[in-house]
Formats: C-alpha cells, sequence, structure tokens
C-alpha cells in the first residue's frame, strides 16, 4: 500500500489554467522570445510608496509578531470607515477578519456555511478557483448560466429555480472575473430578497468603470462580503484581504481563522492601514489609467473585428467569442501563444459556459495591449 498516495478530493481539483499559460510564456520569454502577457490579472503598478513606507516602519518598530486572529484593530477600523465613505454602509468593526488574501477569505466563507455533501450556487462563468473550493470541502458546485444573452447579469429567478434543499449558499461576484460585468443594483436587491445566503467576492471593487458600484451589504444583512487590497491597492504579493461576516458567524469564522491561518500577516496589515487611510489619490490614478486601458482595448478589438458580446463595465478583463474557431479554448490559448507571442487565458478555465471563449487582461501598457491585439487579429487572419 503507497501510503503518500493523493487524496481524491486532491486529485479531482483542477489547474488554474491561467498559471499554465503565464509559465509558458515566461519559459518562452527566458529563451529570448517577444511575449505580451495579456493573460495574467495583476495590477503591473507597483504599490503605493505610502503603503511601502508603512510597512517599513512596522518592521522598523517591531510589530513582526502574531496579531489578534480578527486583525489588527486600526485596520478593522479602517476598513469599517471604507464601507462607510464608499457606501454608506454601516459595518461593525467586530465582524471584520483581516486575512492572507481574498483566497483564505473565500474558503473560510464557504466552510462556515456549508456541510460534506451540501451545494454551493454560482454562475456559469465562474472565477476559476470557485468550484475547487467547494469540492475541497466535500460540497458540491451547483452552476447557473448567464451568458451574452442576459448580458451575464445573474438573474434572480434562475437561482430560484435552481435552489435544491441542500443549497447552503450563493456565490456573487461583481465585477466579474472572467467577463468584467458589473451586477446592478437591482439584480443585487433581486439575488438579496431571495433569502439564500450570499458570499459577495468584491475583489474588484475601485476598479469600476461604466457602471454603478455597489455593495451586497446595502441590500441584505445575509451576506458575507469579500474584498482585499490585491487589485485596486496593487498589492498582490502582500496576501491581505478581508471578510465581512454576519455577527451570528463571525465567532465560528474566528476559531476557523485561528487555526487555519492564525493571523495575517502583521507587516501587512499595517501597510493596509496606510493604503486606506493615505493611498487615495494613487488608487484614483491607476483606476483612470485603467479606464484609458478598458477604452484602448476595446476600439482595437472592434478595429480588428474580434466578437466582445458584452463590453465589460470593471476589473481588467474582455471576454471575447473565439467559437468561429475553436471550441477547445485551452488548446487554442496555447496556440496563440506559440504563434504570436502574446499570453491569453483559454475561457474553459472558467466552467463550460465559457468553452470557446478567450479572456484577454488590459493589466498592461496601452502600448503592449495595441501590440498584442494586433498579433492576435493577425494569427486568427491566417485560420
Amino acid at each position: 500500500m503507497d501510503g503518500m498516495r493523493a487524496s481524491q478530493t486532491a486529485r479531482t481539483i483542477q489547474p488554474f489554467l491561467v498559471m499554465d499559460v503565464m509559465e509558458k510564456a515566461n519559459t518562452l520569454a527566458a529563451s529570448g522570445r517577444d511575449i505580451i502577457h495579456l493573460e495574467v490579472g495583476e495590477p503591473d503598478f507597483d504599490t503605493p510608496e505610502c503603503v511601502r513606507q508603512a510597512a517599513c516602519r512596522a518592521m522598523e518598530e517591531g510589530r513582526t509578531h502574531y496579531t489578534d486572529s480578527l486583525g489588527i484593530p486600526e485596520l478593522r477600523r479602517a476598513i469599517r470607515d471604507h464601507y462607510e465613505t464608499t457606501y454608506g454602509a454601516t459595518v461593525d468593526e467586530d465582524c471584520i477578519v483581516v486575512t492572507a488574501g481574498s483566497s483564505p477569505a473565500l474558503l473560510m466563507a464557504i466552510a462556515c456555511l456549508v456541510d460534506a455533501g451540501d451545494e454551493v450556487m454560482m454562475t456559469d462563468p465562474y472565477y476559476a478557483c470557485y468550484p475547487n473550493f467547494v469540492k475541497v470541502l466535500g460540497a458540491r458546485p451547483l452552476l447557473v448560466p448567464t451568458g451574452s444573452a442576459d448580458a451575464f447579469q445573474l438573474e434572480a429567478h434562475k437561482v430560484a429555480r435552481a435552489v435544491t434543499g441542500k443549497t447552503r449558499a450563493l456565490i456573487v461576484n461583481s465585477p466579474a472575473n472572467p467577463t468584467g460585468i458589473s451586477l446592478d443594483a437591482d439584480h443585487m436587491k433581486a439575488l438579496a430578497e431571495l433569502g439564500v445566503p450570499i458570499i459577495s467576492d468584491e475583489i474588484y471593487h475601485g476598479l469600476v468603470y461604466a457602471a454603478e458600484q455597489h455593495t451586497m451589504l446595502e441590500f441584505t444583512d445575509r451576506a458575507i462580503v469579500v474584498n482585499g487590497f490585491s487589485k485596486a491597492w496593487a498589492m498582490t504579493g502582500w496576501r491581505l484581504g478581508w471578510a465581512v461576516f454576519p455577527k451570528k458567524l463571525i465567532r465560528t469564522a474566528q476559531k476557523l481563522q485561528q487555526n487555519l491561518m492564525i493571523c495575517a500577516p502583521s507587516i501587512a496589515q499595517w501597510g493596509g492601514v496606510a493604503a486606506l487611510t493615505e493611498a487615495g489619490p494613487v488608487v484614483s490614478a491607476m483606476h483612470d489609467t485603467f479606464a484609458r486601458r478598458r477604452k484602448t482595448m476595446l476600439e482595437e478589438m472592434e478595429r480588428h473585428g474580434f466578437n466582445v458580446e458584452v463590453e465589460p463595465t470593471g476589473a481588467f478583463y474582455v471576454l471575447v467569442n473565439m467559437k468561429r474557431y475553436t471550441m477547445d479554448s485551452r488548446a487554442f490559448a496555447m496556440e496563440i501563444l506559440e504563434h504570436t507571442g502574446v499570453g491569453v487565458t483559454p475561457g474553459i478555465d472558467f466552467g463550460p459556459g465559457a468553452e470557446g471563449y478567450v479572456r484577454f487582461s488590459y493589466a498592461n501598457s496601452e502600448d503592449k495591449i495595441i501590440e498584442g491585439v494586433s498579433r492576435v487579429a493577425s494569427y486568427l487572419q491566417t485560420l
């Protein structure tokens, strides 16, 4: 008997295909190829200077020990104030858990609500890791299809029809990865009124360009809201996020944090305080740059005849229908990379509803966006 055999749960977890593309692109770049990264969902900006300085001060002052499991009070108060000033939403700082990135926050949120055999609803397309979070806890993803016909808006009547006796939560992502679509207030309100506990992934808040921005906390107190510093504050490597839990669940979440993560990194937390209280002008400038890049990518795609069915309103992604060329987006993305030197993400990474699509990221310079789209367009003309 091989005692080191991987568990059935671990064996069934799917790879994160965008990482496969990025790693292949990096290998090609190391061999001398001119590579343009339009696959990666990571800001290309440096973390704001005030955040870096705050972290350095924390290190110099010896703030390098465990913190409270919920996070340092200064950061939880800053997050509370952020909800008040940004959304007019009242949040109890004692219901905030600071986490080592938004991914652990999502995992904790799901673990608070589900047991083995339960169901968690989510859209199709979805962020690639959602089903894996659910499966590793022994639960089952329940997909609710969305598409260009409904502008990738999650319709409450579809959710209501799909709910079963085992449904314990609904994951909502707005702005969404991979579509870049933001849910409007009417859709969010309708979802909140269903009574299904909601886990609202709001990691792309602060990166909305052509729509209103709403937190689910405006519409219901039966929600766990997840956010973090990776995207809008350009702090991906800091691994710092948070979740707001209903009061009845906060002790449950705290126990999970204590056992699984202990606390978020102490130095990163002090950087987070500066991010929320000092980095506003820098964050605003990054937002404006992304808005220009979005406009450039959409204009270039229109000029080259790309099939963008629904224009994104937030995040930094454009989902393009490539069914004219392929129904194997994984192989097609690698084919594009090999022939053009442009990294793009296969739609199948985001569920069966995105097969035949390719996701482009505009987290790169305008010059690279123009060149990358042009290279892919030229290649498509040869097919």
